[in-house]
C-alpha cells in the first residue's frame, strides 16, 4: 500500500470512527434524558396534591 493510500484509509476509519462514537453519545444522552424524566414524573405522581397544598400554620 502506497503512503498517500495508507493516510487515505486512515482518514476514512476515523471519520467512521467519530462517526459511531457520536451515534453513542447521542444514544447515552438520550437514555439519561428518558431517565431524568421518568424520575421527575415519578416523584410527581408520589407526592400527589400534596407537593402543591401547603398546610396553614
Amino acid at each position: 500500500m502506497t503512503k498517500p493510500q495508507q493516510l487515505a484509509d486512515d482518514g476514512e476509519m476515523e471519520l467512521k470512527r467519530r462517526k459511531a462514537q457520536r451515534a453513542r453519545n447521542v444514544a447515552i444522552a438520550l437514555a439519561l434524558g428518558a431517565f431524568v424524566i421518568l424520575l421527575y414524573v415519578a416523584t410527581w405522581s408520589k407526592l400527589g396534591v400534596n407537593a402543591v397544598v401547603r398546610p396553614t400554620l
